[in-house]
């Protein structure tokens, strides 16, 4: 994996007010903006933050998830195996969208419930999410940037 920025998401009360906060403490402008969802990408230190207007969960607060940004589908499949093998259950969201882009994913919980996303970007998008799953998908598909269970 030539790629690894850890990726971390919290949820944000105001776009409009979490926005200028962010861009002083990164020193960097957002590269996404939307009315909903801000994203930074910052060199150094690698780090993939999003802000995402949500209400705080009473279980993590202010904190969404987090992830590790890989390069490739084959290093997120790469990345499922490796944790397979190690025991551990993982998600699959191939092929979804989420966050205004075209992802592959996986999720897997750490021992405390904390939601770890694996994911690539294939291209950028115009809406936040896609729609529903099916009936009949094989899993029930959760709400954008929340891993199922």
């Amino acid at each position: 994996m030539a790629v690894l920025r850890p990726h971390l998401a919290i949820n944000v009360s105001d776009i409009g007010t979490s926005m200028p906060f962010y861009t002083a403490l990164l020193g960097v402008d957002p590269v996404k903006v939307k009315s909903d969802y801000v994203k930074y990408s910052v060199d150094k230190p690698a780090l993939n933050l999003s802000l995402n207007l949500r209400p705080r969960d009473e279980q993590l607060g202010a904190f969404n998830h987090a992830g590790i940004e890989v390069e490739t589908v084959d290093d997120v499949l790469a990345a499922r195996l490796r944790l397979s093998q190690a025991g551990l259950a993982t998600f699959d969201e191939l092929d979804t969208s989420c966050c205004y882009a075209k992802q592959d994913k996986i999720w897997v919980h750490d021992p405390d419930g904390t939601p770890w996303e694996i994911f690539t970007v294939n291209a950028d998008i115009d809406d936040f999410t896609e729609q529903p799953p099916t009936a009949g998908e094989e899993r029930e598909q959760a709400p954008c940037c929340q891993p199922a269970t």
